[in-house]
């Protein structure tokens, strides 16, 4: 039998309880969140970024209509609790972040995040005070559903603007006081930077791993005070890169070298669970 909204809630929920941390990777269609579900993850979130790709389109260009047509997807492809990258919410104004709240639940997700960054690059980031009432704003939408909708609050000002651990703790800090469940902040440079911001907040911190020279171990982030681990879009360019050098060896040199290192239809099959 399926798992109903409120027990997949439940489960994703007590995952940030710990102890330790837990991995929440982001497939970018059916196949993939069938692939990981079939691994034994416990939860799922989509990547804004992948999710967009897997469509022929580039972050920040999905409508929420898109994204949330396409979280539907992967909420219905496993019973896994799955959580969203929903952008900065597809408006500015907290009225419209609240609303996105209410249609997130309504296509099963059970949390979403939402980000501080405007989209805009002559002002990467929203005012501090926006940036706030923002969050208090999904937090409240979040709290009148009807089960507990985890609320991710995101500050990015390492990835979009002149990176400030203090101004990146700062937010964090009211975003916890507004109501956020979890909070993030990818980019951080180091493990001593993971450290300071995990100690500094008492909400459920999520590392993004990624970027090449700023990944670290899942022991390492867990022993810094990571809670929760996600992958944003590495699995889905792992996955590209492994189509690129497969089709490149057929164009370029006429061999199928490849096929000695794929999974078997069955294999797949199996894998995940059809």
């Amino acid at each position: 039998m399926s798992a109903t909204q409120n027990e997949k809630a439940a489960r994703f929920r007590a995952l940030h309880e710990g102890p330790g941390a837990f991995l929440i990777p982001n497939p970018w269609d059916v196949g993939s969140a069938r692939i990981l579900a079939g691994l034994g993850f416990q939860a799922l979130a989509t990547s804004s970024a992948a999710s967009a790709c897997a469509l022929g389109r580039k972050d920040g260009e999905l409508t929420r209509d898109d994204a949330l047509a396409h979280a539907r997807l992967i909420v219905e492809a496993t019973d896994l609790p799955v959580s969203a990258d929903l952008e900065k919410g597809f408006g500015d104004a907290p009225e419209v972040v609240a609303e996105t709240i209410r249609l997130a639940a309504e296509v099963g997700l059970v949390g979403c995040t939402i980000e501080d960054a405007t989209g805009n690059q002559d002002k990467p980031l929203y005012d501090f005070r926006l940036a706030v009432e923002r969050i208090s704003a999904a937090a409240q939408a979040a709290r009148a559903l009807p089960f507990p909708f985890m609320l991710t609050a995101r500050a990015h000002n390492f990835l979009y603007a002149a990176p400030s651990l203090d101004e990146t703790i700062s937010r964090l800090q009211a975003f916890e006081k507004a109501g956020a469940d979890v909070l993030f902040a990818p980019g951080l440079p180091d493990l001593a930077s993971v450290r300071e911001v995990c100690a500094a907040v008492s909400k459920p911190f999520n590392f993004m791993v990624g970027i090449k020279g700023k990944s670290f171990s899942v022991s390492e982030l867990a022993a810094a005070g990571v809670r929760r681990i996600s992958l944003a879009t590495s699995l889905y360019r792992a996955a590209m890169a492994g189509l690129l050098d497969a089709a490149c060896e057929v164009k370029d040199k006429g061999q199928f070298g490849f096929l000695d290192r794929c999974l078997t239809t069955p294999e797949l099959n199996k894998i995940m669970r059809i």
